[in-house]
């Protein structure tokens, strides 16, 4: 048991390291960059979502990977790749600079934020993985709370170069030393294969279609809201250091509704989890539709709330219906399609909010009930029978 919340603490905190310093960057660099190098702020935002693109080509591979040797060596390795993209970007003078950094950011991202990272949980614990898995995004939902934060101070203070730096820094030297020694090589995996083995009821029919339409719909949102959360705010009205304030809740939104799902919806299934959460972003967005500018922190806090309990579905959910052999490939390809509709997120909803402004909340809102909508495909009889005892970690 001690072992196994030191490997949820490592895993938590070297993920808010990988999320803070890659997919996290965007928001608060995109702009600077792309001035300095005199390009359209466009221009970044599409190689963003060509890196998001290319992490989900390569997801089912990293997943095959995870299912058959464990996540340690991967992981620590995506620290390097992650850390060896912000130093190319770093040191970029052009568009040229730009796109091989983001290739190898891409690389970095598709072997090393959240899916790997499950995966690898699930080959240590099997079934038992579900609250390993809400424990590291416990706490790796404070990524984008530390890192919007500490981008915008590294930039203010050192400019976009070194901050692009100091990043790297705590990759090379706090997240992937911390991966590699305390993710274990082989020790539960005997466990993990037993646990395997044993019967999981049959799987409701099409659930994976299905999944693969919810997780694309909702990534998208995800990825929008991400590179662009601070900007619709300030679409809405909001000033860039309340967009900025009330952005930064989103985190601690995304703790508070991981703690709810840990506590309260733990016996439940994990569709329950996946229908109340692809609501959340609507709801939110009726805040800011009602009241303007006062709804902006209703909005944040509800659509954190609701990205905080998807990325945990995202990961318990595929466990609940399938169970844990083949977890990693299954959890590759599901997320090839969500990661692809997400990679367009950044350029094909910054256009929009450039045309439009705050209306581009429609989208979000609509792809979302679409998600919502799509979970009553699952016949409930099936899915309930595919429930998992409650996870003890």
């Amino acid at each position: 048991m001690a072992g196994r919340v030191g490997v949820v603490a490592v895993l938590g905190t070297t993920q808010t390291i990988a999320w803070a310093s890659s997919y996290y960057i965007p928001a608060i660099l995109g702009a600077p960059i792309a001035a300095a190098l005199h390009l359209p702020t466009s221009v970044f935002f599409g190689l963003f979502s060509g890196a998001l693109l290319l992490s989900a080509v390569i997801g089912p591979s990293v997943g095959r990977l995870i299912d058959r040797y464990g996540g340690r060596a991967l992981l620590a390795c995506s620290n390097l790749v992650i850390a060896a993209g912000l130093v190319i970007l770093a040191a970029a003078h052009g568009i040229a600079g730009l796109v091989i950094a983001w290739t190898v950011l891409g690389v970095g991202i598709g072997m090393g934020l959240y899916d790997p990272a499950f995966a690898a949980l699930t080959w240590l614990y099997g079934r038992e993985a579900r609250s390993s898995i809400t424990g590291i995004t416990l706490i790796a939902g404070f990524a984008s709370t530390i890192g919007w934060p500490m981008s915008a101070v590294f930039l203010h203070e050192f400019g976009w170069r070194a901050a692009c730096l100091m990043w790297a820094g705590l990759n090379i030297l706090l997240a992937a030393p911390l991966n590699w020694l305390s993710i274990p090589r082989h020790g539960t995996a005997t466990q993990a294969r037993a646990v395997t083995e044993l019967p999981v009821g049959e799987p409701p029919r099409a659930a994976m279609p299905i999944l693969a339409f919810f997780f694309a719909a909702t990534w998208f949102v995800q990825g929008a809201m991400a590179a662009h959360l601070p900007g619709l705010l300030q679409a809405a009205g909001a000033s860039s250091t309340a967009a900025i304030a009330a952005a930064a809740l989103v985190g601690p939104a995304q703790v508070c509704a991981r703690l709810v799902e840990f506590g309260l919806l733990r016996s439940f299934h994990p569709i329950t989890s996946a229908r109340l959460a692809s609501v959340l972003h609507p709801i939110g967005a009726a805040f800011i539709a009602l009241f303007g500018v006062p709804g902006i922190v209703a909005f944040a806090l509800l659509h954190g709330a609701g990205n905080g309990m998807i990325t945990i579905v995202k990961g318990t959910l595929p466990l609940a219906l399938f169970g844990p052999k083949g977890y990693g490939l299954r959890s590759g390809l599901l997320s090839a399609p969500a990661r692809t509709l997400q990679s367009a997120a950044p350029f094909l909803f910054g256009l929009l909010l450039d045309r439009v402004g705050i209306g581009a909340l429609g989208l979000s809102v609509g792809l979302c009930l679409a998600a919502f909508s799509s979970l009553f495909l699952l016949r409930a009889r099936e899915a309930i029978g595919a429930r998992p005892s409650p996870a003890r970690g």
